[in-house]
């Protein structure tokens, strides 16, 4: 719990309730709460920022807590608050503060950073679930100025999420349903339902019903007159951008805009929800401290570097900004999946067991404008699996995305495979998959914002053949065992995707050994038959990343791959007889 010191910051006539924590000869840190909570939002995240060697300054805004509540609507302007903002940050510091906000907290900080000048007083800026007002008009103006489906289904959805706004509005009745549901009790049992807020780390203050209802104050005041007549300034402030993908309010894509006003500007995106310094406080702290401390020109050598990644340049997306480890991706699949994920903004960790294949993909990817590393990698091979696993956490972060794709082949008989042959598909098909899956799952449960993992299997996994008896097996192992841990990881917000490809224009068929032939040069004659039936297939790897991009999108369970892996997946659901049937016929001869 923050043991706070309390103080007095007066602006005119408001005199505003401040609470502080740590050195005040300490940068500091000035910490701003939104509806319907006060400085007690923080008690989770201040000890933890205080504790990284600042000066932590946290104040009730007005018309909350032990702040002053003028009467009317007009003093809940955001210029007034802002001047509020200012006046405590003016007290509290000679040489300027941080600022890290969220909700109603962060919208009025928006209108501090966008005050010409404010870099002078603000040093940066973390915002969290709290849009500025005018860049919000600006971006709903925008979808509806090009009504396509798209532009549509994105404002009705934002429209949806903020229809209670509305509500707030109206007169007499929100006050009276806030004086009766503006209960502690009930507000905790909310946030835990709705996001899987921990109730014990809901801290509200003895004024929580009084303050539901003065707060709607803010919306009355500002929402129609910012809707109606937008002015979007730009700011100089470095700001953090925390988009919450689970947000009950806000929809990430609003935030599609704000790179073209703020000139230096950061994004994270997560699987959190709205209220995210009562649910996740120790994540909040440990990324507004690294952001708080580059500013400061603070080194950290025991942590990653995660920032670079996340510096917004041009119109973000869904994987701006996230850690990408792809396994197998020297060719192929693995390969053109790298390229996708690269292009769509995230920082590419390459695995492969040829080093200089993974170094021509890192190439490729960084000539895309993100950064990228390479690892040569073995992935039957366990302890090397875990150590790369851990190495990837010190070095680069925790993965946001996992794609579990190396793999190799085996045709032909499954009596007549060796013993070698069988441990090599396995090792590496089935138990290299579990073993990356295991690694970095373990690693995103701790972290606890999410995650997604994806593992290549194939559309043998659910059409049988006689001759891919050994590799459809390690193929259905992948799938049963991605679906198994998809339910097991839920939870979390961890989703699990199995990808299933059916005939696609790899390497793979070249390098495939086949078992059951007499002489070397009748195993390669029936390889290269098979390798020339693919290519004529045409089908070709950067279409099976397009769809491990769309399945990504949408956390899809299982992918089927190419029309006849799509075709395949049905007949073996609804008729396995028939897939039985064409499992007999011979694809190498």
């Amino acid at each position: 719990m923050a043991d706070w010191r309390r103080r007095t910051v007066s602006n005119g006539d408001i005199d505003l309730a401040v609470f502080e924590l740590g050195e005040a000869t300490n940068p500091t840190v000035v910490l701003v709460h939104g509806w319907p909570d006060t400085h007690h939002l923080w008690t989770h995240v201040a000890p933890a920022i205080a504790d990284a060697g600042y000066h932590v300054v946290a104040y009730d805004t007005r018309g909350y807590g032990e702040t002053s509540s003028p009467a009317g609507d007009d003093p809940y302007r955001l210029a007034e608050l802002a001047t509020d903002l200012f006046a405590v940050i003016e007290a509290a510091s000679d040489s300027g503060a941080h600022v890290v906000a969220h909700d109603w907290g962060s919208v009025q900080t928006w209108e501090a950073v966008t005050t010409p000048g404010a870099e002078r007083h603000i040093k940066s800026f973390v915002s969290v679930s709290g849009p500025n007002l005018d860049y919000l008009s600006e971006w709903a103006r925008k979808n509806l100025a090009r009504p396509t489906p798209a532009n549509l289904g994105k404002a009705l959805s934002q429209l949806g999420s903020s229809a209670y706004t509305g509500f707030f509005q109206a007169p007499v009745l929100p006050n009276l349903f806030w004086r009766t549901a503006g209960r502690p009790g009930l507000w905790r049992e909310f946030l835990h339902r709705v996001e899987g807020t921990p109730k014990q780390n809901v801290v509200l203050a003895d004024s929580f019903t009084a303050d539901t209802v003065s707060g709607l104050r803010y919306y009355r005041a500002n929402i129609r007159e910012k809707l109606a007549e937008p002015n979007p300034r730009p700011t100089q402030v470095p700001v953090l951008e925390v988009v919450n993908e689970r947000d009950v309010a806000l929809r990430p894509t609003i935030y599609d805009y704000t790179y073209t006003h703020a000139a230096k500007l950061w994004r994270r995106n997560s699987s959190t929800g709205h209220w995210l310094p009562y649910t996740k406080p120790g994540y909040l702290a440990s990324i507004a401290v690294e952001f708080i401390d580059s500013i400061e020109g603070r080194a950290d050598d025991s942590r990653p570097n995660t920032l670079d990644r996340t510096r917004v340049l041009a119109a973000p997306g869904k994987f701006t900004g996230k850690l990408a480890v792809v396994t197998g991706a020297g060719s192929g699949i693995g390969r053109e999946t790298a390229y996708a994920l690269a292009e769509r903004g995230c920082e590419i960790v390459v695995a492969d067991l040829d080093f200089d294949a993974a170094e021509t993909t890192v190439r490729e990817c960084k000539a895309k404008g993100v950064q990228a590393h390479s690892y040569a990698l073995d992935v039957a091979d366990v302890a090397a699996f875990n150590e790369f696993a851990a190495t990837v956490a010190n070095k680069h972060g925790v993965p946001d995305i996992v794609v579990n794709n190396a793999g190799v082949g085996l045709g032909g008989s499954a009596l007549a495979a060796t013993d070698e042959q069988l441990d090599r598909v396995l090792s590496i098909n089935l138990r290299g998959v579990m073993t990356g899956s295991r690694a970095f799952g373990r690693q995103m449960v701790e972290r606890a914002i999410g995650g997604n993992i994806v593992n290549i299997a194939s559309a043998a996994a659910f059409t049988p053949q006689r001759d891919l008896g050994i590799y459809a097996a390690s193929k259905a192992g992948v799938l049963l065992f991605s679906e198994s841990l998809r339910a097991e990881l839920a939870e979390h917000r961890i989703g699990v995707t199995a990808i299933c490809p059916g005939i696609v224009n790899t390497n793979i068929v070249s390098n495939t050994p086949l078992a059951g032939f007499d002489d070397a040069a009748t195993e390669q004659k029936h390889r290269d038959n098979l390798d020339k039936l693919y290519q004529r297939r045409n089908f070709g790897p950067e279409k099976v990343a397009r769809d491990i991009v769309a399945a990504l999108e949408s956390n899809k369970a299982v992918a089927p791959v190419t029309p006849e892996a799509k075709i395949g997946y049905r007949v073996y659901r609804f008729t396995p007889w028939l897939a039985r049937l064409m499992a007999r016929g011979d694809i190498l001869r």
